[in-house]
């Protein structure tokens, strides 16, 4: 219980730093600070609605950021090969992008190791900005207070099963694996899903 106090204590007295590591955090990774940001908030070391403010605009930063890296990618190296890797990593996790562009950049803040890429790659493709503004935008709105709120669960639950610092780390530690499971699994059934109802539609034509 002491430890816990203790780390918690920690981050309070250095709120300013972590709010900061917090956006710096969303813009380059995503679920891993959110969902550390809910523990925290939880153990009192942060303000939820403080945090949740932090993680929008962390964010935004990233939506505009990866959009604008993507053009510049457009403009000087249209032909660079490591473009095609980007391409078919996208194509992997929403092989319907081309046709469906909304919602693919929608879906994409759902799947774990997706959203950055299709950022950039939406950028790199020239997405109607008006478009993938709205989807990035409506999907944070979701995906932001989604993430928070579970790592919120998590720690309240880890909490109340162990108060010793190790058994706490571990069914946080547990819950998170838990998490990348069903994430990776519901993005496994939703490309089995494109992939028939693309080539149901497909030979319908």
């Amino acid at each position: 219980m002491h430890t816990i106090q203790a780390l918690s204590g920690f981050v309070e007295s250095h709120q300013l730093i972590a709010y900061g590591l917090i956006f710096i955090g969303i813009v380059f990774e995503g679920e891993f600070f959110v969902i550390s940001t809910g523990i925290f908030a939880h153990l009192g070391a942060l303000n939820f609605w403080v945090a949740l403010i932090f993680i929008f605009a962390g964010g935004l930063g990233k939506t505009f950021l990866g959009y604008y890296i993507g053009t510049l990618i457009n403009k000087k190296w249209h032909n660079a090969k490591f473009l095609q890797y980007i391409e078919k990593r996208v194509h992997y996790f929403l092989p319907h992008f081309r046709r469906k562009p909304f919602w693919s950049i929608f879906l994409s803040k759902f799947i774990m190791g997706a959203n950055h890429i299709v950022i950039l790659f939406s950028g790199f493709s020239k997405v109607d900005y008006k478009k993938f503004i709205k989807a990035e935008v409506i999907s944070t709105a979701i995906w932001a207070p989604g993430l928070l709120s579970l790592g919120y669960f998590f720690s309240y639950t880890a909490f109340h099963i162990s108060r010793e610092i190790w058994r706490f780390s571990s069914i946080i530690l547990v819950f998170v694996i838990i998490f990348i499971t069903l994430d990776k699994l519901l993005g496994w059934l939703y490309q089995l899903f494109e992939e028939i109802y693309g080539n149901g539609n497909n030979n319908d034509n």
